[in-house]
């Protein structure tokens, strides 16, 4: 299996869940729904060492200019998904009102309640939290940029060794039989496809602006660098199926990472901006939650305010900060948006939440391959100014 690559080793585990799902006894599956809760619990618990074991001597690695390059990279992304918001709100507005009917809406329950659960669970605490993580990782890089002595900078370059380790030795071996048990749950579980069957118009609307997204990302890249575009989006194919499988920004770091690097990104940029963004960067969930909430309003009858929902679209690119770390995380953040800010009732937002996480990997993988233009884009800009670390031993790239 390893000799076939990661990426047809992701799709095998997808097909096989999904086939396996319809015939399995639950005893069966609960022993993978185990796995995966140790193996999630694990997830929760070195993404925050992940993100400051890269993060951290990636900023120290940029000298002086790593305060602009870090507001740089965090301006862009933030644009990204704004953008993905305002596409997603005007094509919506322009093409929900005729594809749906007000009065249609229903009441469906959370998929995720339907999903059978382990046998046990073992908590692993992480040593901080996500948005702790990024801070930190802000503050001493920025600060390793100013020291005299190069002797922490080392330090932090031989935690990244560890991480890489763990990354390469632990995470990305056993990614296919975690999304191998995600997929085969979701299918024992049947209410996901009762989702999808209930707004599959707009899930399809979504997709299609989803792809148009990554074109459009990657023809700014491509047209910026002078890398073929197409070229770019297939190399970053593993990672957008990485990321259907664990629904998590931040679990697919290790992939979106070497893929980065495959298309041509400086190692020391893409330690930097892969890890930032995705923290940061929400293009795809933001577009589906618009997209979604859009068509909550007109299946309930709801007046579209066009300036509140604009105001609505720039929170929910700072609201979602925090959420990557957790699958189906950004819709749990947005909920008090959707309440506040555009007058959801529970059972509307009920509604979002199963809408969402039925096809919930879907934005998450739009999220992390816009990672990679991204990359691209910095790794440009930044030019020069960023010298090249010391050669460090980095796993195969993971091309299918």
């Amino acid at each position: 299996m390893k000799k076939l690559g990661l990426l047809p080793r992701i799709g095998i585990a997808i097909v096989l869940g999904i086939v396996l799902g319809l015939f399995l006894p639950e005893a069966v599956v609960r022993v993978f729904v185990t796995f995966n809760g140790l193996f999630s619990s694990f997830l929760g618990f070195i993404i925050p060492l992940i993100i400051v074991g890269l993060i951290t001597p990636a900023i120290g690695e940029l000298g002086r200019g790593a305060g602009k390059w870090l507001g740089v990279t965090a301006g862009i992304a933030y644009g990204s998904t704004v953008f993905a918001g305002l596409m997603a709100f005007f094509v919506s507005w322009a093409l929900l009102p005729r594809m749906l009917q007000a009065g249609d809406f229903t009441e469906l329950t959370n998929p995720e309640e339907a999903l059978l659960g382990p046998y046990f669970t073992v908590e692993m605490a992480p040593v901080f939290g996500v948005m702790t993580a990024l801070v930190l990782s802000f503050v001493v890089g920025l600060g390793l940029t100013v020291l005299p002595t190069d002797g922490l900078q080392r330090g932090f370059n031989e935690l990244r060794t560890i991480i890489e380790t763990v990354i390469a030795k632990v995470i990305i071996p056993l990614l296919p039989v975690y999304i191998f048990g995600i997929f085969l749950n979701m299918t024992v579980a049947g209410q996901v496809a009762e989702v999808i069957a209930t707004f599959l118009g707009v899930i399809v609307l979504v997709f299609a602006m989803t792809a148009v997204l990554l074109l459009l990302q990657y023809a700014v890249a491509g047209s910026m660098t002078g890398r073929n575009p197409l070229k770019a989006l297939k190399t970053m194919s593993p990672a957008y199926l990485t990321a259907l499988g664990t629904s998590s920004s931040a679990a697919t770091i290790p992939v979106t990472l070497r893929q980065a690097i495959e298309i041509g990104v400086r190692p020391q940029v893409a330690s930097f901006t892969v890890p930032l963004c995705a923290t940061i960067h929400l293009a795809g969930s933001t577009l589906k939650i618009v997209s979604f909430s859009l068509a909550v309003m007109v299946l309930a009858g709801i007046e579209i305010n066009a300036p509140i929902f604009i105001g609505f679209i720039l929170m929910l690119g700072i609201t979602m900060v925090a959420a990557p770390g957790v699958p189906g995380g950004a819709i749990f953040a947005a909920s008090g948006l959707l309440s506040s800010m555009l007058g959801f009732t529970e059972p509307q937002v009920g509604l979002m939440i199963a809408t969402y996480i039925a096809i919930d990997s879907f934005g998450t993988a739009t999220n992390v391959t816009g990672d990679g233009a991204i990359a691209m884009v910095v790794d440009k800009l930044s030019g020069g100014r960023v010298d090249e670390p010391a050669p460090e031993e980095m796993p195969e790239p993971l091309v299918g």
